[in-house]
């Protein structure tokens, strides 16, 4: 007995009360996405989940090939070989992956997914939004593929809790916001990692460093330099992250702290760790601080936190302080000069009621280097900066700057052109890097050297 006679031994085969022939369904007008609510809404009511879990995934994707085409013969509608072909995928998109959005999901192009409402998707590619045909039937279609999102973390998402983070099986994050906080619907943000992740040998051919940078990058993590990536939303703090863990020996054991899971570590021994929002009680809730905090009683060799963004860091620079050399993390930030300033501001979050000067020589005698990453107004992400702390001037943390991206113009094509360059600081590092067994030649940081970008 094939599934389909399975699936339909409780339901009728005739058809009572077809709707009115349609004379044409195109995949981008009204009554093709009309059509598909039909034939999925039948498909619902005639199958038998008991069934289907049984199934492997192949058959089951044919069978139900077979049950949307005899359907499709019931509807009596005229729809070519194509649109036929496109009906058949999308039923299987809604009911086994995520409805209208998975084909942007299988796009490797695609960086980012933005809906706005069930009206309205946008994507980012090469760094540019751009605004899709994609949209779904209406707001309830979208919460239906929301809570398929959601309820694969545990999370939930309604009125009574209406924000969520959450992420997708190949490590994508998402952050849901629906009403009454979302005034005109429900709005959803993907950020998608690459399946294949990122190496130095990528940034550099993409120009976001040039070689003599991507070296002393490569010997700051190896020689356990403690690093703060600062940054912008989508300006790469993560991806360059990602890169920098990839230099961390293979015996080192590595914990990982985030908010939503999304780092790619390539080490054999990581142990990661993620927050728990709390529950609709209010309770169970564990921070970022709390983990931190845990994670000292791991025996860690780098501890790294995803993103520090409140009282998490004063335990953090602690622990950079406390023999857990080589850690990193990420903070939001314009300049490095701001982002040693928001660290400041989340130590005071954490009741600890420091004095400045206090609070500013622990960031100074934890941190040793601050890369900053900026996205350009052409889409194309840069380290455009990058400083060492030297120390303490009376209340003033000293910093100098080894590399730089000097920005000189925008060409026809609005791409950005401008040119890297060292600044002639021989950094203090560079004797801990020795130390290490890297040495750095001086011809890294000869001033009069400029690496220009090419459109």
């Amino acid at each position: 007995m094939s599934l389909r006679d399975r699936l339909e031994a409780n339901h009728s085969a005739e058809t009572t009360n077809a709707p009115p022939t349609l004379n044409m369904v195109t995949t981008d007008n009204r009554a093709y996405r009309e059509l598909k609510t039909r034939i999925h809404t039948t498909l619902l009511d005639r199958i038998d989940l008991q069934v289907m879990e049984k199934l492997s995934q192949a058959r089951l994707l044919d069978e139900m090939k077979s049950l949307v085409e005899e359907l499709l013969s019931e509807e009596k509608v005229v729809i070519n070989d194509s649109e036929r072909k496109n009906m058949v995928r999308d039923i299987q998109f809604e009911m086994f992956g995520l409805g209208p959005i998975e084909l942007l999901m299988a796009d490797p192009a695609v960086s980012d997914i933005l809906i706005n409402t069930y009206k309205q998707v946008y994507v980012e590619r090469f760094g540019k939004l751009e605004l899709t045909d994609i949209c779904f039937n209406d707001n309830a279609h979208l919460m239906k593929i929301i809570d398929k999102i959601v309820s694969r973390v545990g999370r939930r998402v309604d009125e009574s809790s209406p924000l969520v983070d959450a992420r997708l099986p190949d490590g994508s994050r998402v952050n849901v916001i629906i009403p009454p906080l979302a005034i005109d619907g429900p709005i959803v943000s993907i950020r998608r990692f690459a399946l294949k992740p990122l190496t130095m040998d990528d940034f550099i051919r993409f120009q976001s460093v040039i070689p003599a940078m991507a070296q002393v990058l490569e010997g700051l993590a190896k020689a356990k330099v403690n690093m703060i990536i600062s940054g912008g939303t989508g300006g790469g703090k993560t991806t360059l992250l990602n890169i920098l863990s990839g230099f961390i020996n293979a015996s080192e054991r590595v914990v990982t702290i985030e908010d939503a899971a999304e780092l790619q570590m390539q080490q054999p021994h990581v142990v990661r760790l993620e927050t728990r929002p709390p529950s609709i009680e209010g309770k169970g809730e564990i921070t970022q601080r709390a983990l931190v905090r845990n994670a000292l009683r791991m025996r860690p060799d780098r501890i790294i936190v995803g993103e520090v963004r409140g009282a998490e860091a004063i335990d953090m620079l602690q622990a950079m302080n406390t023999g857990h050399e080589g850690s990193l993390a990420t903070v939001h930030a314009n300049t490095p000069r701001d982002a040693l300033t928001r660290l400041e501001n989340m130590i005071g979050l954490a009741g600890m009621n420091l004095p400045s000067k206090v609070t500013r020589h622990q960031i100074s005698s934890a941190i040793t280097v601050v890369i900053q990453v900026a996205r350009l107004s052409d889409g194309k992400r840069k380290v455009v900066s990058i400083q060492e702390i030297t120390g303490m001037e009376g209340d003033i943390i000293t910093m100098q700057e080894i590399f730089s991206f000097k920005q000189t113009g925008i060409n026809g094509n609005g791409n950005v052109t401008g040119y890297f360059c060292a600044s002639g600081v021989r950094p203090r590092f560079s004797e801990r890097l020795h130390v290490h067994g890297i040495d750095l030649p001086d011809a890294l940081f000869d001033p009069t050297r400029q690496y220009e970008i090419k459109a």
